[in-house]
């Protein structure tokens, strides 16, 4: 699946990645994540996409995003939307996958292999733009869950798939360094309660 003389990205859809890793029961240890891809190739950068609710005091993803960016990882955020809906309910939007979509393009020329952290079918056709350049993508996530947390036409589209719930001694915390407290995150559509934790 890897060649050692590859030039290797890490794509991570942040809410995606944080729903798999919940779903399956483990967190993941970013640090960790890092060098086991440093040890696949090279690797040039991780990057990690995550819209931020900006007028909160707290935000509980805030910690995560400052070690992220102080450990070697390429963070990159907006601020969420909010509207209310046809119901009258208060929703919070922040969609990140142009984002990701822009930077993977850009990268296309220099990367070999790329690894998309996401299971959005969303991804389909840049993954499939991205091989009409001659690079190669992996997706990351898990079809264990009931549903599979990974689109079927992205995991056909992709050059290599990795299970993700089979990576967890690779890349999942250790369960007595986890935190008392769970980060609530989401990305497209969520509610407004979900920020209360």
């Amino acid at each position: 699946m890897f060649d050692q003389r590859e030039k290797i990205v890490l794509l991570i859809d942040g809410a995606n990645l944080y729903a798999t890793s919940r779903a399956l029961g483990f967190d993941i240890d970013y640090k960790r994540m890092l060098k086991y891809f440093e040890k696949k190739g090279y690797l040039v950068r991780a990057y990690y996409y995550t819209a931020l609710i900006e007028d909160q005091e707290y935000s509980s993803i805030r910690p995560l995003i400052d070690w992220l960016d102080y450990n070697g990882y390429r963070v990159i955020t907006k601020p969420t939307k909010e509207f209310t809906d046809a119901t009258g309910r208060r929703k919070v939007k922040g969609n990140m996958d142009i984002e990701l979509a822009v930077d993977c393009m850009e990268l296309a020329a220099t990367v070999d292999h790329f690894v998309l952290f996401s299971g959005d079918g969303d991804f389909r056709y840049l993954v499939e733009a991205i091989q009409r350049r001659g690079r190669k993508v992996t997706v990351a996530s898990t079809v264990t869950t009931q549903p599979p947390m990974i689109a079927d036409e992205l995991r056909r589209q992709a050059d290599h798939f990795i299970e993700l719930s089979k990576m967890q001694q690779e890349i999942g915390r250790d369960p007595s360094e986890r935190p008392m407290h769970t980060v609530s995150h989401d990305d497209d559509d969520f509610e407004e309660d979900e920020f209360a934790r």
